[in-house]
């Protein structure tokens, strides 16, 4: 899938993701795909670099490795921005001043990132913290609106303090001279590097990309592996755009993309502290777009990006769809049945040895009726209700629907065809297991949610996460 686009005058073939990534056979194959797919928009540049800091709260651990990221927009601020963050209600430090930027209402000039450490209920002042490294940008990228300009983010562990002397005394310093370096054409400017330095527990660098029918851009990277089911995990996603799209437009469509996209994924069920998307618009590339398409663009970015953050899951073998039509309740209930399935940890030990255990499927779908669903109806509301695994009907008019081995083996197979390794590291195959509940004539609200299996992998690494 590629479009023709102008750059300067000239033409040139830049390559979009398609909404279905093909199948790689190791991470080398998968990067070389992804590299031409990762240009960014015009008037954006990326830097990155690495430092180290020894944990107050941590010592015996040692120098441990933080990465910083900049995203820069080249030709000054743009006051066509908007973000999305956590409903969590210990926010981290970056969250805080980020919801304050978005209240303030300025313009956005530079976004500053670093993993290792979420700068969450810290000791110390945490969004002076945040603050000095927002500082520490500006005056390296010499901002002319000062570091109310630039937006944080964090990413890592909790409760940890913020090694902001680190970060701005040498991480950000250095993120900008890269920065500065692609900007002189000494280096490659790649989203695919912002994706890279971004990951703590990831397995892959996640990238979506699509070309407007004007030639504009938009460009999403994201991170996530645990303490994934966001609701606006640890989560973060910056989508850069060279589109014309004032603030208003932004600002009104994010929330409804995030929610069938972000707000509709869970890994293991826990929302973290430190979720945030960013939307950000340069406007280099003028005109009006179609009604609905950049729109649709969008959701297709975010809903890629979100099932790439699944499917990278810490120990992550097998990704669920679930997919709900005909539900008597709102849009939120829908997706919150999904969550309930693929969040049951019977369940999804059974998808994870490929075991066809469709009581527990039904188990978890009659748990969440019973304890969170009142509408109307609700004590029959579930008798017209089918249930399909693998597009196969299991479940009708209140009765399984088994046949014996054969099905059984088919539904087993179903799930062994989706399976990869969940140590590897990328993206084998786009397959899911996939599972349907509909409620018939009962209502007319639809979604989708998808989940991850659960693995040992998942239990090691979590089991040792702060090292």
């Amino acid at each position: 899938m590629s479009s023709t686009i102008l750059r300067g005058g000239a033409s040139d073939v830049v390559n979009d993701t398609p909404i279905t990534l093909p199948e790689f056979a190791n991470s080398e194959e998968y990067v070389k795909y992804m590299e031409p797919l990762s240009e960014l928009p015009q008037g954006f540049a990326i830097g990155t670099a690495q430092g180290s800091f020894v944990a107050q709260e941590s010592p015996l651990l040692g120098e441990l490795p933080i990465k910083g990221t900049i995203i820069y927009l080249t030709d000054g601020p743009t006051d066509s921005w908007a973000a999305s963050f956590t409903q969590n209600k210990f926010p981290g430090a970056p969250i805080i001043v980020g919801r304050s930027r978005v209240a303030a209402g300025g313009p956005l000039h530079a976004v500053v990132v670093n993993n290792k450490v979420s700068n969450v209920c810290s000791g110390g002042d945490g969004v002076a913290d945040a603050e000095q490294v927002c500082k520490a940008a500006s005056d390296a990228l010499d901002l002319p609106g000062g570091p109310e300009t630039v937006l944080p983010s964090s990413t890592g562990v909790i409760g940890w303090r913020l090694p902001a002397t680190e970060l701005a005394e040498k991480v950000v310093p250095d993120a900008v001279a890269d920065l500065k370096a692609s900007q002189k054409g000494e280096k490659k400017n790649s989203a695919l590097d912002a994706s890279v330095a971004i990951m703590t527990t990831d397995r892959f660098a996640k990238v979506r990309s699509k070309t407007l029918s004007n030639g504009a851009r938009l460009v999403g990277v994201a991170k996530g592996a645990g303490m994934i089911e966001p609701n606006m995990a640890t989560m973060l996603s910056y989508l850069m755009t060279d589109a014309t799209v004032d603030r208003e437009t932004l600002r009104e469509l994010l929330p409804g993309v995030v929610n069938e996209s972000f707000n509709s994924i869970s890994v293991d069920g826990d929302e973290s502290t430190s979720d945030t998307v960013a939307l950000i618009a340069s406007n280099r590339v003028p005109g009006e777009l179609p009604d609905g398409e950049f729109k649709a663009a969008l959701l297709e970015v975010c809903s890629g990006l979100a099932a790439d953050i699944v499917r990278n899951g810490e120990g992550t073998g097998h990704v669920m769809r679930v997919k709900i039509d005909n539900f008597p309740g709102t849009a939120l209930q829908s997706r919150r049945l999904g969550q309930h399935v693929v969040n049951s940890p019977l369940f999804k030990c059974a998808v994870s040895g490929n075991d066809p255990n469709t009581g527990r499927l039904a188990g978890a779908i009659g748990s969440y009726m019973g304890k969170h669903y009142d509408g109307p109806d609700s004590e029959t509301v579930v008798d017209r209700m089918s249930i399909t695994l693998g597009g196969r009907i299991i479940f009708a008019d209140g009765k399984f629907v088994l046949g014996g081995d054969e099905i059984e083996r088919e539904l087993s197979n179903h799930m062994a065809d989706g399976q990869y390794d969940e140590h590897s590291d990328y993206p084998p195959h786009q397959k899911f297991v996939e599972i349907g509940i509909d409620f018939g004539g009962e209502g007319s609200t639809s979604s989708t949610v998808i989940g991850s299996d659960l693995t040992g992998e998942y239990v090691v690494i979590n089991a040792d996460y702060r090292s």
